[in-house]
């Protein structure tokens, strides 16, 4: 999507702590209103998705713990309502480090606790993550079938489980009134994947997520806006986008099973840069990774 968008940035800054600690720097925090009630935030931590309305705020991720007063603030200029719903897409840190501070920050009462959404397997890591997650950042309504569906602020609100992509816990979400899809770091414009295949993620799995991606999205005239796509860090996409994207993926897929085809090493398939023409496009400081996660999916499977 090429179109100029506008961004309003919000200077937020943070409170100050004890009297012998230094005020904390201020933080940018994006917001861009995207269409229907659903907003994009961007922090340090990646993108965050927020759906505004009477009944309160839902995010698709939450950012990281320290973040959380400057996206708490960023949020009270939306609305004066509490975040009800938390949806994470995984379980990296700055997905769910948010999870117990900001509904906090954002009114939430003591007593209460935001449903935190996730798919069964991100609840099974973090409980088994050493030194030990505190409770608050555990989803407290996980789910283990292929979707989820419920409704807030009278939209239909459905998540998706994406097998064994970025890793076995991935989930997106669509916000089927607004027509806004938050993937998460399944997409990720500008930057190469970060398959975790020590965490169960591969290279189908990530292209069959992408494929479902491009099944949700509807485009409008000249293949553009339509349904708008929030990735876990970048800009603001729609299914043009999201088509480079998969392309790039499944070339470099190719050509790598290429390498590997004639019993090429991991050093020798690094060093031929099966990346090289995407590399100035997208991040090429992790481009080795990308290739080497593909390898080892790649491989495992033969």
């Amino acid at each position: 999507m090429r179109r100029k968008l506008e961004v309003i940035l919000i200077g937020v800054l943070a409170a100050a702590g004890a009297c012998a600690q230094p005020a904390a720097p201020a933080e940018d925090i994006g917001v861009l209103k995207v269409q229907g009630n659903v907003y994009m935030l961007v922090t340090e931590a990646g993108n965050i998705a927020a759906q505004i309305g009477d009944d309160g705020i839902l995010v698709v991720d939450s950012g990281t713990e320290a973040l959380a007063p400057q996206i708490a603030a960023a949020l009270h200029k939306l609305s004066d309502k509490p975040i009800q719903w938390v949806v994470n897409t995984d379980a990296a840190p700055m997905h769910i480090g948010g999870n117990g501070a900001l509904p906090r920050l954002s009114g939430l009462p003591a007593r209460q606790q935001p449903r935190i959404v996730a798919y069964e397997n991100v609840l099974d890591r973090v409980s088994h993550l050493q030194p030990r997650v505190p409770d608050e950042l555990w989803p407290n309504d996980e789910y283990f079938r292929p979707t989820k569906d419920f409704s807030f602020n009278g939209e239909a609100i459905e998540v998706y489980h994406t097998p064994n992509a970025i890793t076995d816990g991935d989930s997106m979400v669509h916000f089927r009134r607004s027509d806004v899809l938050a993937t998460g770091d399944l997409f990720t414009p500008d930057r190469y994947p970060v398959i975790h295949n020590d965490q169960g993620g591969s290279i189908q799995g990530l292209l069959d997520a992408l494929n479902q991606i491009l099944r949700i999205t509807v485009p409008l005239k000249y293949e553009e806006a339509g349904t708008y796509v929030i990735p876990g860090r970048g800009r603001l996409c729609d299914e043009a986008d999201v088509v480079e994207f998969r392309n790039m993926v499944t070339i470099v897929r190719d050509r790598v099973r290429a390498m590997i085809g004639k019993d090429q090493t991991l050093d020798q398939v690094k060093a031929a840069r099966p990346t090289r023409d995407y590399d100035t496009q997208y991040d090429a400081a992790s481009a080795d990774a990308f290739v080497e996660a593909i390898y080892r999916s790649l491989s495992s499977k033969k």
